[in-house]
């Protein structure tokens, strides 16, 4: 009997370590997949935001260039009402969230139409400039394939000449099974790992074998979507910044914060157009009183942030750098504990179990797992959990309870910072007074 057991668990050479992934895919009592891959994304919520540390150095001035499949595979209705429009409608609320998370990046749109690559918006960080480009692609004709190589080396190019402390990034939304490229792609690639520029690829069909080795030469992501609802976890997966390359230079950046102009001794100031939109036809600038004064060469903009035309500076104001201070000191990962740990809210009058931050009623059935904060000890829901991590990026326990110190993670992450560097700076003075 014992030889039997051993021959059926034997495998065949090319049946060991297979992957059945079709068994993570299970129908609910409706007959329908929603819940299962609803549970993918979860899971893989869970898995990127267990990866942060605050060991990483992070790419905080990211320049990214989005690469926007165009052929006739983008026609496909699959995701409704077609790939393309559900592209751009995601694409919508990526460009929004991303200069949110990422206020001192600058984004890109290339298109990939019949075998050639054109570049939709030049690297700026308006978002308006992207959201207004993405309206005319909805109207774009579908046809022939698309050329993987063009769009990458039209990238390349304008990627090549971002100063070297900058992160590099290239995301691609692939629709199609196939590429059409003028020569051996595999000469772009090894350009692109040498310039360190990540390349990401989403894949709207299925997984393609030159795509998943972009990715994996130049240390970016793959994934291939599911359904809409995945596609846009993948998508929104690419806002937070990278871990930045080991050969990314450490660089002083100048910075200018600028100041508004409402009244000049006593009087209204004078009226004057500002330089984001002196030489755009489509948008012309029109003669206002206020705006944002570059503080080295005293030039006009409507908006924030921006690199000045007349001198480079970069014009910030202070909320912006804050927001991008939060990538560097995540909230810790909470502890996932079985739903038997919550303590019940009143024992005496029954056993409810609720979320702190919600205040929702946990079930046994839908909420098998919970997620504690090692710091004021409440319990949060999965929702909540992802939530905090990735959207408020406090915990709310730690900031409501009295008697806990809010955001104590980072008073002790800065601190230990401050020791360290104290540290590194007493030892050259010490070596100085022995000699």
């Amino acid at each position: 009997m014992a030889d039997d057991d051993k021959d059926d668990q034997k495998e065949y050479r090319w049946e060991t370590g297979y992957e059945k992934t079709w068994e993570a895919i299970k129908e609910d009592d409706d007959g329908m997949l929603d819940s299962a891959i609803a549970d993918i994304i979860q899971k893989a919520k869970r898995k990127r935001q267990s990866e942060k540390t605050k060991q990483n150095r992070l790419g905080m001035m990211r320049h990214v260039f989005i690469v926007l499949d165009c052929s006739e595979s983008m026609s496909v209705p699959d995701l409704k009402p077609t790939r393309l429009l559900c592209t751009l409608k995601l694409l919508e609320i990526f460009i929004e969230e991303f200069f949110d998370q990422n206020p001192i990046s600058q984004l890109g749109i290339i298109a990939l139409k019949a075998k050639r690559a054109e570049k939709i918006t030049e690297l700026t960080g308006t978002a308006r400039v992207h959201l207004k480009a993405l309206e005319g692609l909805a109207n774009v004709s579908l046809t022939s394939e698309p050329s993987l190589q063009n769009g990458l080396d039209l990238a390349l190019k304008t990627l090549k000449v971002v100063p070297s402390h900058a992160s590099r990034e290239i995301v691609i939304i692939m629709g199609s099974l196939t590429t059409c490229d003028p020569v051996d792609i595999n000469a772009t690639i090894d350009e692109l790992q040498k310039e360190r520029i990540r390349c990401s690829v989403i894949s709207l069909s299925a997984e393609i074998h030159i795509c998943r080795h972009l990715t994996q030469q130049t240390m970016g992501t793959f994934g291939a979507v599911l359904d809409d609802s995945h596609f846009r976890d993948q998508l929104l997966s690419q806002i937070d910044p990278p871990p930045a390359a080991k050969t990314q230079d450490y660089s002083l950046i100048r910075m200018g914060f600028p100041h508004s102009k409402n009244e000049t001794e006593g009087k209204d100031a004078a009226l004057s157009m500002c330089m984001c939109h002196i030489e755009n036809s489509d948008e012309p600038s029109e003669l206002s009183t206020t705006g944002h004064h570059c503080p080295q060469c005293n030039s006009k903009y409507c908006e924030l942030p921006v690199e000045c035309l007349c001198c480079g500076l970069t014009l910030v104001s202070a909320p912006h750098l804050a927001r991008s201070y939060h990538h560097l000191f995540p909230v810790p990962n909470f502890e996932e504990l079985p739903f038997e740990s919550v303590p019940p809210e009143a024992p005496d009058f029954g056993s409810l179990r609720k979320c702190y931050s919600c205040i929702k009623v946990l079930n046994a059935v839908t909420d098998k797992n919970v997620f504690k904060c090692g710091y004021c000890n409440q319990f949060f829901c999965i929702d909540c959990d992802i939530f905090i991590h990735e959207t408020l990026h406090a915990c709310v326990g730690c900031n409501t309870i009295p008697g806990v110190a809010g955001l104590v993670y980072q008073k002790q992450g800065g601190k230990a910072a401050t020791d360290g560097h104290q540290q590194q700076q007493q030892q050259p003075l010490q070596q100085q007074s022995s000699m």
